[in-house]
């Protein structure tokens, strides 16, 4: 790739990671991944010799393609790039990353602009799912400026919100894959669940945690990690995914009181380094777990049941709140967000 291949670099929510158009990759997709990987620089712990940043939530791609999907205005496929390993998953969505596919697809021209705000439909393609984002567009052109503040992410932005569309069941095929509220995994209980992420949900306190350790204090615990990595590996078929050894998914979520006036507090690993926050979907996964009626999250979330709710996840570095709608029966019917997204830089990356 001696010419470079295009590329936009974003923040997109509490993430970062490459944007790609589908036409301008090599179509093969191991020739694809050998390049990204060069990009990335991986496998290494630092990667040096790429635009990775060392870190999960800054070794991402986002390839987007005009969609020939009724109803929909582009595909968007999500790929994480190890970092320390030779590895580019689909296994997952991203819900961060997807806070730029508007902007991207816009700026790209694979979406036309309208006069204040555009609507932008996605098309997952990890999940089959479709998320409809409403991106700022000033006289048709995209503003990443304005006065929306995401937890995790220093200053303002102009707000993204994105509202998803039949995530339930969207990896596991189905919203309980093993279909009960609580299972039982080396002794512990556990809520398998898929709301657009898969995601074990644990009580913090099962494992002689309070929930209010800080992440390097988790990633320094390496007996707690080979815990949660033997629940992690047995819970892969229980939900559908195989053998998740070399997976990103499911997530590993362990929850506890809120300490701020949210609904419950967080600890994620994803899957093997505790996240500084949250990702979105995983959010969505233990809003819904929140409002079962049993199970770790069920048992100690804070509730203001209604028709139209807000469900405050906090995280380590703050707080992400979900959009809930129920339907008559009280069930979830649908879920939203609300992200940002800045542009970095727009050019051309070389392997």
């Amino acid at each position: 790739m001696s010419s470079g291949i295009r590329a936009m670099w974003m923040r997109g929510g509490t993430s970062k990671g490459g944007y790609f158009l589908k036409n301008e990759l090599p179509a093969d997709p191991a020739a694809r991944d050998a390049f990204l990987l060069r990009v990335m620089g991986s496998p290494d712990p630092r990667q040096i010799d790429g635009l990775g940043g060392a870190d999960p939530l800054t070794s991402k791609v986002a390839i987007v393609s005009q969609s020939q999907r009724p109803y929909v205005d582009v595909d968007y496929l999500f790929l994480q790039i190890f970092v320390d390993k030779p590895i580019v998953t689909d296994a997952q969505n991203c819900g961060n990353i997807l806070a730029g596919i508007g902007p991207f697809a816009i700026e790209r021209g694979l979406v036309s602009a309208d006069d204040a705000e555009t609507r932008v439909r996605i098309f997952m393609e990890n999940t089959g799912q479709v998320a409809v984002a409403t991106v700022k567009t000033p006289e048709g052109h995209v503003t990443y400026a304005g006065d929306a503040r995401i937890d995790g992410v220093p200053g303002t932005a102009a707000p993204i919100p994105i509202v998803f569309k039949d995530t339930a069941g969207s990896s596991c095929g189905a919203l309980l894959p093993t279909g009960s509220d609580v299972d039982r995994i080396d002794g512990v209980e556990a809520t398998l669940i898929d709301n657009g992420m898969p995601c074990v949900v644990m009580a913090a306190a099962d494992f002689g945690l309070s929930g209010t350790e800080i992440p390097a204090e988790l990633n320094a615990n390496g007996g707690l990690k080979a815990r949660i990595e033997s629940i992690r590996l047995k819970a892969g078929p229980l939900m559908n995914l195989g053998d998740v050894a070399e997976k990103s998914v499911p997530k590993m979520t362990l929850v506890s009181a809120a300490q701020a006036g949210g609904a419950i507090s967080t600890r994620t690993f994803i899957p093997h380094v505790c996240h500084q926050a949250i990702g979105v979907l995983g959010a969505v996964s233990v809003a819904t777990a929140c409002l079962l009626k049993s199970g770790p999250a069920a048992r100690i979330a804070k509730l203001q049941r209604a028709r139209d709710m807000l469900i405050s996840i906090e995280h380590p570095t703050g707080e992400f709140t979900v959009t809930a709608s129920l339907d008559e029966a009280g069930n979830l019917a649908e879920a939203g967000v609300l992200r940002t997204a800045r542009k970095l830089f727009d050019g051309l990356v070389y392997d």
